[in-house]
């Protein structure tokens, strides 16, 4: 992952980061007419599907529960399986670039930490 964005420096917010790996969603419009987001199909492809199979492997991760439940929350909320993963996969683009920021290492979250941070 780091090959597909070096140092982060190109990257001035998670957002950025986010529609390089094809994880922001887009808005269809023409003219007067706007339809819903959805998700695009730009993006780093190879970055977006590393993104996907580490959020994927970190819903079965006993270790760092965070993941299991904003999962779970997603699940709740009537999204799919397929976007809830992706779903979680951009809020770890969020956790990666806040690390590339600040240089600090990820330090998992306590269930308890999780429910405020809906």
């Amino acid at each position: 992952m780091i090959v597909a964005i070096g140092d982060g420096s190109g990257f001035p917010t998670a957002g950025h980061l986010a529609s390089y790996a094809g994880l922001a969603p887009a808005t269809k419009s023409s003219g007067t007419s706007i339809r819903g987001e959805h998700a695009p199909h730009r993006g780093n492809r190879l970055l977006k599907r590393a993104l996907f199979q580490a959020a994927f492997a970190a819903i079965g991760c006993k270790a760092d529960p965070s993941s299991r439940i904003y999962y779970d929350r997603q699940r709740a909320r009537g999204k799919t399986h397929t976007q809830a993963i992706l779903r979680l996969a951009r809020q770890r683009v969020n956790v990666i670039h806040a690390m590339i920021r600040t240089g600090a290492l990820y330090e998992a979250r306590t269930p308890g930490d999780v429910g405020l941070a809906a």
